[in-house]
């Protein structure tokens, strides 16, 4: 399912070409401007009365320029823009791994909790079809005076609760597969039936690892750490450049003027340098420095959530894993038996029918909590992975 979705989906596809448009962004940053050169002709003689005079014989008249120039750029700020444009590659890779780590924690959430809904769903089926039977058993004697009107009604008005609540639940089935889809880039009409190691999943113990080995976990692998690790820095060498932008750059040139300059065939060499009198790039220096204290905080920010994550995850998991221990295993196991006897209690009438009503609605409601349970620790363990930026439980 992973491979599938590493392959297929659509929003990984879009981040790794965004991954390679930062990475061709390096290529543009190491590069120097063009050099320029201007050829100039005059429009008409006025002496020979000639249009567009490129030469004549003796060279007295026509007039002909020609420059050429260079822009050096100082204070090193190609290497700077080097720096910004490789960080902004790298962040686009760690954008990257973050998508893929949330993605994944839908798909994988999506994919137990169609298990776990789908087993709860057997439970209503099974129970639905047992009332269909008592109901059309019910309609058939109903006034033979075995059976009244009253416990027709309470069988039907039973049944049909227990029919709204089983679509709701195919609802929710149908929304995760949905979901599911999405990641995956299957088709509409797919319908995806999860296989599940249950005994692996009841006998993982959240406790394999301790808090602090999570925490080391984390903080070499979460990529939305690494994000804000990035964009620290990334401030920090916008700065750099910034300030490097008020250096101006000096532009060299060679010229060549025909007649156009006090003596013929004027040959010079030139440079050019603007004065920082008004702009010194003050505005750009500023904020870029004022980001990067926006960062630090957010950096921080980063790390508190990561820390508050990882330990409300932990716990979670070890309350989850807890519950879960105190269940009968065999509980599950025995509604067949269960259902059966208490079936034919009933039509022996040595049980009211309150309370055969009642045993169905106590068993589905355990039921339909021992897979929330069991989901629920699955889900915790999930998240730790998540939080810890690891598979540490697979």
């Amino acid at each position: 399912m992973e491979k599938i979705f590493l392959e297929k989906n659509l929003q990984v596809l879009a981040q790794k070409y965004n991954v390679e448009v930062a990475k061709a962004l390096i290529i543009q940053a190491k590069l120097w401007p063009n050099p320029n050169i201007n050829i100039s002709n005059g429009i008409y003689n006025t002496q020979n009365k000639r249009f567009f005079q490129i030469a004549d014989r003796d060279s007295t008249f026509g007039e002909q320029g020609i420059q050429l120039s260079q822009l050096i750029v100082l204070a090193g700020k190609i290497k700077k823009q080097v720096k910004v444009a490789e960080t902004s590659y790298h962040l686009a890779e760690y954008g990257l791994y973050d998508l893929l780590r949330t993605l994944k924690l839908a798909l994988r959430s999506s994919f137990f909790n169609i298990y776990y809904l789908r087993q709860t769903a057997t439970v209503y089926d099974k129970e639905i079809g047992a009332l269909k039977v008592i109901v059309a058993a019910f309609e058939e004697q109903v006034g033979s005076g075995y059976i009244t009107q009253t416990d027709l009604v309470r069988v039907q008005a039973q049944l049909y609760s227990l029919q709204n609540e089983y679509q709701l639940l195919l609802d929710n089935i149908n929304d995760q597969q949905s979901q599911l889809r999405l990641l995956v880039k299957a088709t509409p009409t797919t319908f995806i039936v999860p296989l599940v190691d249950t005994i692996a999943i009841q006998n993982t113990n959240p406790l394999a690892f301790t808090m602090a080995s999570l925490l080391d976990s984390a903080f070499a692998n979460r990529t939305d750490l690494m994000i804000a690790n990035g964009n620290l820095l990334l401030s920090q060498q916008n700065y750099s450049l910034q300030k490097a932008m008020a250096v101006p750059d000096l532009s060299v040139g060679i010229s060549y003027d025909k007649h156009g300059s006090y003596t013929p065939f004027f040959t010079s060499a030139g440079v050019g340098i603007n004065i920082p009198i008004f702009n010194r790039n003050q505005g750009n220096i500023k904020s870029s420095r004022i980001v990067i204290d926006v960062n630090k905080v957010q950096l921080q920010f980063t790390k508190d959530i990561m820390l508050e994550q990882v330990s409300r995850g932990l716990q979670k998991a070890i309350d989850a894993d807890k519950l879960y221990k105190q269940i009968n295993p065999a509980f599950a196991n025995h509604f067949d038996v269960l259902a059966e006897s208490m079936m034919q209690s009933y039509k022996q009438r040595f049980v009211r029918l309150v309370d055969f009503l009642s045993f169905y609605d106590s068993y589905k409601q355990n039921i339909v909590q021992l897979n929330t349970i069991l989901s629920n620790k699955i889900n915790a363990l999930e998240n730790i992975n998540f939080f810890t930026g690891s598979n540490l439980f697979n």
